[in-house]
């Protein structure tokens, strides 16, 4: 789709790093900077344009001198054409990368490759760039990520690997208890020999700063017939961005306040300097134990949402998208024995209650509903965070006859009534054997968690919230059925019709809660569609809510955590993907969705300088120059 509109928000931290001592300051700096250079990494990881894309954004930032109205005054394009590129480019820098962080579709400039010429053609590096990005840059399809096909494309996955290749390789990797978080697959083209085409090779291409030694690819013992290929373990991927990180955590470690921060920074450089995930594992315990630091900071390949499998993670926290709160470590067992952290970012929550929004609620019920929806929103993602991600111990055999359960009297099953028959096995992972649902799946569990609790008077007491008080705890559970409606509703945005995937896991969870609502909430949601005008309205009837509403959110929150508890993958997936699944109905509905959806949020963040000793923080203006501004001076 070409981004023909969005909406800029600055994301303040001004006030709050003035409160930082001078070494706080100095620590805040080095940690930025590592996340920062981390862009180049995850566009690599997005797709083969973007990182010369967003070189040529940059390069004509530089070519002008960030006075871009005199490209339209020189006759080089024409000021309507000049907004289009400036929207595109915003677009592209906030999401680092030409697909949306947030539904993963591909977006493309609203004018022409003859106007894109014209630009290139101010300077012979501007010509060999776009020479690089024509005619990808604008071309439809590939519609979204996904799994390497026709209409979609994964960066994860280079060259003509099939899925069946990709869930071989991560069966051979928990094998070899290798993470596969921080790797990419790689088959380079075959090859033949007299005639005959040879064995093919997969790489696992490992994100190192090393690329020695080992001086060849180490090469990997196939226990599972379906991999016929040579499979061989190559570090260095990403090499050159993780040495600058790696520099960066190293003058950071200097200004830490403790030596719990510079256990985290030591295991953070081992990880990305061998590529050994085993280190930054024992990082993020040493960063769990952490307890309340006055500057906050997570790095590494953390979250999966990106790749079409559900296992290999796109380098955080500078990212495509951002969340308004996050619980980490990913990894369960460390949850489970040492315990997590929430971060909620107040900054970004703040403008999703500024942000224009979808239509849908009754326009006598609009104003009300936009004075409760940033309390409810602000609290549902806490108990997400806190109560959902950070609850839910997985049933494991660690190793043989070792288990985290007693194995001679196995809990009872609630769905069944009967002991459990199934648990993770060693080796095992959570999205390892969910794949493609882990994380779907686990975003709806935390979101049910925090809609089931947002109706009970004793949580919402603890949080201030009574019937006596500004905003009335029922009001605000009210409010939260009308957001679990209207998010539903927008998440059809995000699913591919070209390719029946869903596109985003948070939009897939959204859409699979409406269903449960629609279908055994007794009419506790009700979506009316005018297809004439391409209307949708979200009602909620009150008086069902705890009646009707909470039963059935319970029911499915009951299902979803047994199943991730005993890793019952087949349940999960028939259950899952019937409720996620979109009918002629749904189409219809996502017709009017995108009819009425508005332009989306793109964010310009701050930048550090150090002058001396002395750190500098600089904030930019909330438009697309602004943007633009900050990337040219972030120098990545």
């Amino acid at each position: 789709m070409a981004v023909k509109e969005i909406q800029v928000f600055r994301l303040d931290v001004g006030e709050h790093f003035g409160r930082l001592t001078e070494q706080e300051q100095r620590y805040a700096h080095h940690m930025a900077r590592a996340a920062w250079l981390g862009a180049r990494i995850i566009l690599s990881q997005v797709s083969p344009e973007s990182p010369a894309i967003f070189d040529f954004i940059l390069e004509l930032h530089r070519a002008c001198g960030g006075k871009w109205q005199t490209l339209a005054e020189a006759g080089h394009i024409s000021s309507e054409d000049l907004q289009q590129f400036l929207t595109y480019a915003a677009t592209f820098l906030s999401n680092i990368g030409n697909y949306f962080g947030s539904g993963d579709q591909k977006f493309v400039p609203g004018l022409s490759d003859a106007a894109l010429r014209k630009l290139a053609c101010i300077s012979p590096k501007l010509t060999q760039l776009y020479d690089e990005i024509s005619p990808a840059i604008s071309a439809i399809p590939p519609f979204s990520l996904g799994f390497p096909s026709a209409t979609t494309q994964s960066s994860y996955y280079l060259g003509a690997l099939t899925p069946q290749e990709i869930t071989s390789v991560d069966r051979l990797l928990e094998q070899q208890s290798i993470f596969p978080e921080n790797t990419r697959l790689q088959k380079p083209a075959d090859t033949t020999t007299g005639g005959t085409t040879s064995t093919p090779t997969i790489n696992i291409l490992v994100a190192s700063a090393q690329t020695t030694p080992p001086p060849t690819p180490t090469r990997l013992p196939s226990t599972i017939p379906t991999t016929k290929a040579n499979i061989h373990l190559c570090k260095g991927d990403h090499a050159a961005p993780l040495r600058a990180i790696c520099t960066e955590l190293s003058l950071a470690s200097a200004h830490a306040a403790t030596e719990a921060q510079r256990t985290v920074l030591r295991g953070y450089t081992a990880s990305f300097e061998t590529g050994d995930l085993h280190a930054y594992r024992a990082a993020q315990r040493a960063w769990v134990r952490d307890i309340t630091p006055r500057v906050e900071s997570v790095l590494g390949f953390v979250e999966p949402y990106r790749d079409p499998a559900g296992v290999r993670g796109t380098l955080a926290y500078c990212s495509s998208i951002i969340f308004p709160g996050i619980n980490l470590p990913n990894y369960n067992d460390i949850r489970q024995e040492v315990g997590f952290k929430n971060i909620i970012f107040a900054n970004r929550m703040r403008v999703e209650s500024q942000a224009k929004q979808y239509p849908f609620i009754d326009p006598a019920e609009a104003e009300t509903f936009a004075k409760h929806k940033f309390p409810a929103y602000y609290w549902w993602v806490v108990l997400h965070e806190i109560l959902g991600h950070g609850t839910g111990r997985m049933l494991v055999e660690s190793a043989e006859g070792k288990y985290s359960f007693d194995i001679n009297n196995p809990p009872i099953n609630p769905l069944t009534g009967a002991p459990i028959t199934s648990w993770y096995k060693p080796g095992q992972t959570w999205t390892g054997q969910f794949g493609d649902l882990a994380t779907t799946v686990d975003e709806c569990r935390a979101e049910l968690v925090g809609a089931y609790l947002m109706d009970d008077p004793e949580v919402l007491a603890l949080l201030g919230l009574t019937e006596d008080s500004e905003i009335r705890a029922e009001d605000l559970a009210y409010n939260l059925y009308q957001q679990l409606g209207v998010d539903g509703l927008r998440g059809l945005a995000n699913f591919n019709v070209d390719s029946g995937k869903w596109g985003q896991a948070h939009s897939r969870a959204h859409f699979a809660i409406l269903q449960c609502l629609l279908r055994n909430g007794d009419g506790v949601i009700t979506v009316i569609h005018d297809k004439a005008s391409r209307s949708l309205t979200v009602r909620v009837d009150r008086s069902k809510i705890r009646t009707h509403g909470k039963p059935a959110l319970g029911t499915m929150l009951l299902r979803l955590h047994m199943y991730r508890c005993t890793a019952d993958v087949a349940a999960c997936r028939a259950y899952y993907e019937d409720l996620s699944r979109v009918d002629e109905e749904h189409l219809a509905w996502r017709e009017a969705v995108l009819a009425n959806k508005p332009p989306p949020l793109v964010f310009v963040q701050a930048n550090t300088f150090l002058e001396g000793d002395r750190v500098v923080l600089k904030e930019y203006e909330p438009t697309v120059e602004g943007v633009i501004q900050s990337w040219a001076e972030r120098m990545v």
